[in-house]
């Protein structure tokens, strides 16, 4: 639980009154420009920065306060982490694990972050994708309850992006909780229970992928391409042309579209291309960013 979080640097407010919860076992995105207070807002949570006004409680703890015992019962998937190169997969996993008191068998944890043909290989000979795979495990390997996951597909390719999500996928089901930073909308989207949105320090939006900013009630775009524009005028729609594409927007696109379809039955016309579509998230996340509502 985050309540009324402050945090300046100097005279510049990183954060400015930033509330939120997070339940057990829910996969949460916080998306942000750069600069817009997600990465102050996860590493306090992570316990990392101190000079900060609020209440802040991580698994019952301050972060702060929490000692050994609360350690243990997170993992952090940083940007970049700094592993021993000539060790081997297994070899880091059963050092990081003895720091532990209950942590997970290392040959489970190396199948689960799909790493098990490189479990004897050197560090150094890893690819990208597999390093990352393999932060993952060093955070998931002492059995935590809450992970934090920072950018955790930047720079990956897109296939090992989508192994990564079903990597994700499979520690929600086994009862993590995740917090997620991305600057991806597709990621959140595919991913996340609820997403957060920040801009200039504070939260600007808060809702699952689906219902954020309004998207279930916005109004649809419906389009599709008339190659005899004829009897266009007899449509029961107040429609845009350009060129051979017709667009119009609708409030009530099932209403909306049983009328268009049996105006084209009625003049025997091909509704070519046919499209109905909301903002996307992507959408959403720059009209609040830029400044809109």
């Amino acid at each position: 639980m985050v309540e009324d979080l402050k945090k300046s640097y100097g005279n510049v407010a990183a954060l400015d009154g930033v509330s939120f919860e997070i339940k057990q076992g829910e996969v949460v995105s916080i998306l942000g420009p750069n600069g817009a207070g997600k990465t102050t807002t996860v590493e306090i949570l992570e316990g990392y920065l101190k000079g900060w006004s609020g209440k802040v409680d991580v698994l019952g703890d301050d972060p702060l306060r929490g000692g050994l015992k609360h350690r243990e019962r997170i993992g952090i998937v940083l940007q970049e982490s700094g592993v021993e190169p000539y060790m081997t997969v297994t070899e880091i996993l059963e050092q990081r694990s003895r720091w532990y008191r209950e942590p997970l068998g290392i040959k489970g944890v190396i199948e689960e972050v799909g790493l098990t043909e490189k479990a004897d290989a050197l560090i150094k000979t890893l690819s990208g994708g597999q390093r990352r795979r393999l932060d993952v495990a060093l955070a998931v390997v002492g059995n935590p309850e809450l992970i934090f996951l920072d950018e955790p597909t930047t720079g990956f390719d897109p296939s090992a992006r989508r192994h990564s999500w079903e990597l994700v996928k499979a520690l929600s089901k086994s009862g993590k909780t995740i917090l997620l930073t991305t600057h991806y909308m597709d990621e959140a989207q595919a991913l996340s229970d609820r997403v957060i949105v920040m801009a200039r320090g504070q939260i600007v939006a808060e809702g699952s992928p689906s219902e954020i900013g309004g998207r279930q009630e916005s109004d649809a775009t419906v389009t599709f391409t008339l190659m005899d524009p004829t009897h266009l005028d007899k449509a029961p729609i107040k429609y845009e042309i350009s060129g051979n594409k017709v667009s119009f927007k609708s409030s009530n696109s099932v209403r909306d579209l049983h009328a268009l379809t049996g105006w084209a039955l009625d003049y025997n016309i091909d509704l070519a291309g046919l499209e109905v579509k909301r903002p996307t998230l992507e959408d959403v996340y720059i009209n609040l960013t830029e400044g809109g509502k």
